[in-house]
């Protein structure tokens, strides 16, 4: 199995989730299950079927958690070469004729484009990484169009 490359911060992201998961979520899921039981007849209590359907969820998610948090690499930015882009760099990027703009290479449990958080393995973070400062490269996307990226700056 290959590892899941986490920074610092979404390390401690899983293990304040999973804290969270473990003693928050799942009592009160607890007490939702157990006030959808008073209600008496389970075979059509629609309250104790969502109860249900959220404590399987919670627990799914813990055993992920556990599973990522077992086999996880750290990644650890001070080692890299600061000379190219790596994964845990905060990279100005200008795609196309769009405005730059600066992203977090993360590695893909992290990934949040919408938070300017893109994967190592995503087409464009696949690409940028081991460039340097200044380094034009054209990106084939998703849909099969060339995108043109260009690294403004990193650090």
């Amino acid at each position: 199995m290959e590892k899941v490359k986490l920074t610092e911060q979404g390390l401690l992201d899983l293990q304040n989730e999973l804290e969270r998961l473990k003693t928050v979520d799942r009592k009160a899921n607890l007490e939702a299950l157990k006030e959808a039981r008073a209600q008496g007849d389970l075979s059509e209590n629609a309250d104790y079927d969502a109860a249900r359907d959220e404590q399987a969820s919670i627990e799914a998610r813990i055993k992920e958690i556990e599973n990522i948090l077992k086999n996880y690499e750290l990644i650890d930015s001070s080692k890299a070469d600061k000379k190219i882009v790596n994964i845990g760099n905060s990279v100005t990027i200008q795609i196309n004729d769009l405005e730059p703009n600066e992203y977090k290479l993360v590695g893909t449990i992290e990934a949040d484009p919408l938070n300017n958080r893109i994967s190592n393995e995503s087409p464009i973070g696949k690409a940028i990484i081991g460039c340097k400062k200044g380094d034009e490269i054209v990106v084939k996307g998703e849909t099969g169009r060339d995108i043109r990226v260009k690294v403004i700056d990193f650090s």
